[in-house]
């Protein structure tokens, strides 16, 4: 970075160190059970080394990375594979949740990230993405 362009960069004074804090990103590793992915983590970092802060959104990197890695190691399906296995299913949000028998906003919740699915719930999404087929069965009146 040029000297004039580090002197036209926002800056914010770190919380605990107090010193000068530049927007920018770093590598940051996620880890879970063994296996690690490295992802751009954006926020507001000290010149050289040191501890940044986050704030806002930037934690959805790293929050994206461990769902997939929970994904591909305990088939924990991401907001993304819920959206994609629904729309096949051919239902709204809504519908999905009166056929799984959830809240009638669970889905939009599921979709977003904000709350993962009960134990029950993915293995029902799981079943009906390997048989979507059967999801006229669940629509029957009991």
């Amino acid at each position: 970075m040029t000297a004039q362009a580090k002197a036209d960069a926002p800056t914010m004074v770190s919380p605990e160190t107090g010193e000068p804090l530049t927007r920018g990103v770093r590598p940051f590793t996620v880890t879970y059970k063994g296996q690690s992915i490295t992802v751009e983590l954006p926020g507001w970092y000290p010149e050289g080394d040191g501890d940044g802060v986050l704030v806002g959104d930037d934690m959805a990197a790293a929050d994206q990375a461990l769902r997939e890695l929970k994904e591909r190691i305990d088939g924990l399906p991401s907001p993304g594979a819920i959206r994609r296995i629904r729309a096949k299913l051919k239902l709204s949000q809504r519908a999905a949740g009166a056929v799984f028998k959830v809240g009638p906003n669970a889905f939009d919740k599921y979709e977003r990230g904000l709350v993962g699915p009960s134990g029950p719930t993915i293995q029902l999404l799981l079943l009906l993405d390997r048989h979507p087929e059967l999801v006229g069965d669940l629509l029957q009146p009991t």
